[in-house]
């Protein structure tokens, strides 16, 4: 297991940004170094702040990219892998994320285009559909779509990124990467039954050991802690992939049926998982994350609408979804309303980070660049695009 991110959130100021940002990054540090004597891989330390829009608001549009240039710089030179400016409602501001992600490479920015007191938001959703058709084309291979999501019914603080935004007193969380976990308990067990109370042990056993490290820090620390978020990020390893994880227990391939019955089995473990948990705490299925979930894709196991059906019992809706590159604006949206959709239904948290791919069709297989992704065979999303 990885701790995949230390998130602190902070709200900033343009005047004082530079005092405000190193302090979350000694937060970040600090805790680092704790895990790191406990023997944990860090992989990533990342400052969300307040929405942009408060920050930058009676901002140029060209100022505006500047001055978030200039925060990811300040960032950087703290050593700081990665920032969210938040999430926006305003249309208009929804119209210059393309260029801010396209501007810049650490920044991840979101549309919150659904929540609690006020339903899917048609005009936002489009504005969001559009962003990512943008982004698609004024970035190598559609990549920056890594950093921009539209999110529905998302909390505060979540520690994983893109849908990360602040709000409150400064905090940090904790996100993990812990396929591997989930792998383990799956291995050697004989029955779904066994495999529920192996992986509830597990992750316990676990999440506890983190918790008590982090407890340890927030008690000397002005930043509250917000907690963990007990989702089983996925690895780009073989042996840690969730859908081959899936597969020992007895499946024919991810996306048969019983798909769906382990997918809720996992997220019912995390819920009951004895710790402080934030964030989405359910189970991630990014297709270009997870060696195997991109194998299945590739293979026409599962689709983009048997992962929205998953997000019934999931955790993070439609994530790292390849399309072709010729994807329609309108048919972005309507893939967006339904992750919204279902969001408003359930009361739960709920994203689609898609990726349309300049130049590739469905057949074609991605040539991504980033480290962080895996290639897969791209889908037909419908007879329009």
């Amino acid at each position: 297991m990885k701790i995949r991110a230390i998130t602190a959130g902070i709200n900033i100021s343009l005047k004082n940004q530079t005092i405000q940002f190193k302090r979350a990054a000694q937060v970040c540090h600090e805790v680092r170094g704790m895990f790191e004597k406990q023997g944990y891989e860090v992989q990533t330390e990342r400052i969300t702040t307040q929405s942009w829009a408060e920050y930058c608001r009676n901002l140029p549009n060209e100022e505006i990219i500047l001055e978030i240039q200039a925060l990811e710089q300040i960032v950087l030179e703290n050593d700081i892998g990665f920032v969210s400016i938040g999430t926006v409602r305003d249309p208009h501001l929804v119209e210059i994320i393309a260029d801010i992600i396209s501007s810049t490479q650490h920044i991840s920015a979101s549309v919150l285009v659904a929540e609690k007191d006020h339903p899917a938001d048609n005009n936002l959703i489009q504005k969001s559909a559009q962003a990512m058709h943008q982004i698609s084309q004024k970035t190598k291979g559609g990549e920056g779509n890594f950093r921009f999501a539209a999110i529905a019914h998302c909390p505060p603080d979540i520690p994983f990124y893109p849908a990360g935004y602040h709000h409150g007193r400064p905090c940090f969380s904790i996100a993990l990467e812990c396929s591997d976990l989930v792998s383990q308990a799956f291995a050697d067990a004989h029955d779904i039954a066994d495999a529920e109370n192996e992986l509830r042990g597990i992750l316990s056993d676990h999440y506890k050991k983190i918790e008590k490290i982090v407890q340890k820090y927030a008690r000397k620390t002005k930043f509250i802690y917000k907690g963990l978020d007990a989702s089983p990020a996925p690895s780009l390893l073989e042996e840690e992939s969730l859908a081959y994880a899936f597969e020992k227990l007895g499946i024919e391939y991810f996306g048969a049926s019983g798909t769906m019955m382990i997918a809720g089995m996992i997220t019912r473990v995390l819920k009951s998982v004895p710790v402080k948990q934030c964030g989405y705490s359910g189970l991630m299925l990014p297709v270009l994350e997870d060696c195997g979930l991109a194998q299945r894709y590739s293979e026409g196991k599962f689709t983009l609408d048997s992962l929205l059906a998953f997000s019934a019992v999931c955790g993070t809706g439609l994530d790292c979804v390849p399309l072709p590159g010729d994807v329609p604006v309108s048919r972005l949206a309507a893939i967006i309303t339904d992750v919204a959709s279902l969001a408003d239904k359930l009361h739960k948290p709920l994203s689609a980070r898609l990726f349309p791919v300049p130049g590739k069709k469905a057949g074609e297989r991605t040539e991504f660049q980033s480290p962080y992704l895996v290639d897969c065979t791209i889908q037909s999303v419908g007879p329009s695009e």
